[in-house]
């Protein structure tokens, strides 16, 4: 409600916060179709159950990935870089230490 009013280094973080929500709920709604169909036209219960934990592995890291880029940039008083990004707002995520 106050995304307007805000600055606009804030109104960046707010637009990635809304976009993360709905994307994941969007993303979890079509996933849970998909498992439904998997398991109704008769696979094995082993094949969605599998890939049903590789789904939530991979929306755990874009979760975990998209509140650290934010949070660190936050702290920076610095705004996301793409805040309608589908990844981690533009920035360039690592797992090196510099």
């Amino acid at each position: 409600m106050k995304r307007n009013d805000a600055e606009e280094w804030v109104a960046s973080h707010l637009q990635f916060q809304i976009r993360t929500f709905w994307l994941g709920l969007l993303g979890g709604v079509l996933f849970t179709a998909i498992w439904h169909l998997l398991g109704w036209i008769g696979l094995p219960a082993v094949a969605p159950w599998a890939l049903g934990y590789l789904y939530f592995t991979a929306c755990l890291i874009w979760m975990v990935g998209r509140c650290g880029v934010g949070i660190t940039r936050l702290t920076n008083n610095r705004p996301v870089a793409n805040p309608r990004s589908l990844a981690f707002g533009g920035a360039r995520v690592t797992l090196a230490d510099r």
